[in-house]
């Protein structure tokens, strides 16, 4: 990489993307790179550091990801200095059609991106209840992932995909809020009053401020289907209108916040 100072945005929503920047950024450190960790949602895309090598990492949902992160993304400033850019993507299965729809919105831009993974890691969309060292299996494989694709990113093994048809309809649907009000209509959901404890932790971390703290919480129309409100509920309060979902977490709640 041509500079030695990593400003790496990220979004997480129950930890897994997390835990692969955070080893990405262990392995950076180890040989003698900056990082700086930044949370995606609380981040102002024209303060980035055109000067700085940037990372992106997020989940895959919907086989793209979030309208915030889209937000995000398609805000980053113009550059005439091809910033070095790299992303990982965190997922249960199919990265879907991100990682080429992004290398053409990026090199549009003028940055040059030089290196993209997807790393499996724990649904957190479960509906049976799954033992926790098949969990950990899936950790302990993804965390060696990332820390190879840390180091291919350094010593210049590293390729991020191209597609011959990167403004496909499919893409640009993925990048609209119907996705997501689909979801929202498909899970749905609620409190149970009788176990909320009113701590307000589903508050603090809904990343797009959906849950307005009243005298229990309540849910707004922008939900975005991160779980994070589901997962972290202490006393298990949020569900799901029609189906039970059994939570995962894979840091703590304040690590997130």
């Amino acid at each position: 990489m041509k500079s030695n100072k990593v400003d790496f945005y990220y979004f997480s929503g129950t930890g897994n993307t997390f835990l692969v920047v955070r080893e990405i950024k262990s392995f950076f450190e180890e040989n003698r790179y900056q990082v700086n960790l930044i949370k995606l949602e609380k981040a102002d895309p024209a303060q980035v550091n055109l000067e700085h090598t940037i990372g992106l990492a997020f989940p895959i949902a919907a086989f793209s990801t979030y309208p915030f992160v889209w937000n995000f993304l398609k805000s980053l400033p113009l550059t005439d200095k091809s910033t070095e850019i790299f992303m990982v993507t965190t997922m249960a299965g199919s990265s879907g059609f991100i990682i080429p729809a992004l290398n053409h919105l990026l090199r549009k831009k003028g940055y040059d991106p030089f290196g993209a993974k997807g790393i499996i890691m724990p649904n957190n969309l479960n509906f049976r209840n799954l033992p926790l060292a098949r969990y950990s299996r899936i950790v302990e494989k993804g965390l060696v992932q990332a820390r190879k694709f840390a180091h291919d990113l350094l010593f210049g093994f590293s390729h991020w995909k191209k597609s011959p048809f990167p403004a496909s309809q499919i893409n640009k649907f993925l990048q609209t809020e119907k996705p997501w009000q689909f979801m929202q209509k498909f899970l749905g959901m609620s409190i149970d009053t009788g176990k909320c404890i009113k701590c307000g932790l589903c508050y603090r971390l809904c990343p797009v401020e959906n849950i307005l703290m009243e005298y229990f919480p309540e849910f707004q129309q922008q939900c975005q289907s991160c779980m994070r409100c589901i997962s972290f509920c202490p006393t298990e309060a949020i569900h799901l209108r029609k189906r039970k979902l059994h939570p995962y977490q894979a840091v703590k709640a304040e690590e997130l916040i």
